[in-house]
């Protein structure tokens, strides 16, 4: 199954994750096979386990390193996962390359491109080492026989869905094969030292393919996201043994390969149109990263199919639990006519600190009347209509002075800002629309 669930015969549903067809045939291989030999099994004390080992190498490029929590441990696991055409194999040539300039030699396993094929690719990321080695295969033994001839201190499997295990029966991608290749290369990986990364594809759901525990296998899991009409990236830890998976790293995809993106709020705001109906500046938190992103609104009649609803970057039951809260809590009949809703640069928002100001694009949007350009709403807003403070509201609050804004929508609770900024202060979402220093009054009137 490819959530790894066992069964002795064949079932059309897996009785744990309840999928249909998913069933696929293992040949029961010897037990002891996949023990590693050489290992110790005498328990040490932990106290005086070494820890120099696990230290983490930098990649050299920044965004990843902060991802990663300074860079690659020795011995380590990743998995990266993302769309075709996101942009994974060149993020993963520039580390390379990177990495064979000031560690010593790496390896590209490329079961997917021939030799020239990369190298044609490659040109764009600048300099080649000549630390820097390529072998097209897909074939397990060769690969692992390469691993043993170059010793290298980076390796990267592109992609872990085409390698093949010559003793196992099914074909390359199938749950056997992805699994046992994953094994084998997370022991050598153990047993020698070098760091592998393993490219990974994804459904249309956009999980990772291949089975569920292959996640489990590796230390590491990282996802490379973004739309594919914008340059933007955005790198995720999804599971890390290493340290924290809360930070996030962007890009933005160029000619020249992947550049980190040092002010993703500048890049976000960069073509705003300041003042417009419908247009709201929120603040996120992405790991110890504040990031300002405008939500943009547009609502009208709704049509002869009824009211549609449409939301980009937001999640779809939040819109609507503040539609519900605006009709009952603020008596604005928005819910009756279509309403579309989009986070601006592809980000996804799903912390509640956005609601506010959501719901202020909603009403501007509505009223055809803008906010003042200098504002930025911040705040959670309950079903009771009440404005709740967030988390972490100091470091957003001077981010949005770093920028230029003067004044901040915010919850009465919530603590002070720095000094420069005017803080609008409000109880409840109704007392923000009727607040005249935001220009909605005259419009709701």
């Amino acid at each position: 199954m490819q959530c790894g669930t066992l069964v002795p015969q064949w079932v059309g549903q897996c009785p744990a994750c309840r999928s249909w067809g998913s069933l696929v045939e293992e040949v029961e291989r010897a037990r002891g096979a996949g023990a590693r030999p050489g290992t110790s099994s005498l328990p040490v004390p932990l106290a005086r386990v070494d820890t120099d080992p696990t230290c983490s190498r930098p990649t050299g490029i920044a965004e990843l390193d902060r991802v990663l929590g300074g860079g690659l441990v020795p011995g380590s696991v990743t998995l990266l996962g993302g769309e075709p055409g996101i942009g994974k194999s060149t993020l993963l040539l520039q580390v390379l390359a990177s990495m064979a300039a000031s560690s010593g030699v790496c390896l590209l396993i490329s079961a997917e491109e021939s030799a020239p094929q990369v190298r044609l690719r490659a040109a764009r990321v600048g300099p080649l080492p000549d630390e820097l080695l390529v072998l097209a295969e897909t074939s397990l033994p060769a690969i692992l026989s390469a691993i043993d001839g170059c010793a290298p201190a980076v390796c990267v499997v592109d992609s872990i869905q085409t390698i093949a295990a010559p003793d196992i029966g099914s074909a390359p991608g199938s749950v056997t094969q992805v699994r046992e290749c994953a094994q084998v290369l997370t022991r050598v990986a153990k047993e020698r030292g070098p760091a592998i990364i393993l490219v990974g594809h994804v459904t249309k759901d956009g999980g990772l393919a291949g089975p569920r525990n292959l996640e489990h296998i590796v230390d590491t899991v990282l996802s490379f996201e973004g739309d594919r009409h914008h340059a933007l990236r955005m790198l995720r830890a999804v599971k890390h043994r290493y340290g924290a998976t809360g930070e996030l790293g962007l890009f933005e995809m160029t000619d020249a390969g992947m550049i980190g993106v040092d002010d993703p709020s500048g890049l976000f705001l960069g073509d705003r149109r300041r003042g417009a109906p419908g247009s709201v500046v929120v603040t996120a938190i992405e790991g110890r990263r504040p990031l300002l992103v405008e939500v943009q609104a547009l609502v009208g009649e709704a049509g002869t199919g009824g009211p549609r609803r449409s939301a980009q970057g937001i999640d779809p039951g939040r819109l609507a639990l503040l539609l519900a809260v605006l009709d009952r809590h603020a008596n604005l009949k928005i819910g009756s006519g279509d309403v579309f809703v989009s986070a601006v640069g592809g980000v996804r928002l799903g912390e509640p600190a956005a609601d506010l100001g959501i719901a202020l694009a909603l009403v501007s949007a509505s009223f055809g009347r803008g906010l003042p350009p200098d504002a930025v709403a911040i705040g959670e807003v309950g079903l009771g209509g009440e404005l709740r403070q967030v988390p972490h509201t100091a470091r957003r609050l001077t981010e949005a002075l770093r920028l230029g804004f003067s004044r901040v929508v915010l919850p009465s609770t919530a603590p002070d800002g720095p000094p420069g900024l005017g803080l609008i202060r409000a109880a409840t979402l109704d007392e923000v629309i009727a607040d005249e220093r935001l220009g909605l009054v005259s419009a709701a009137a």
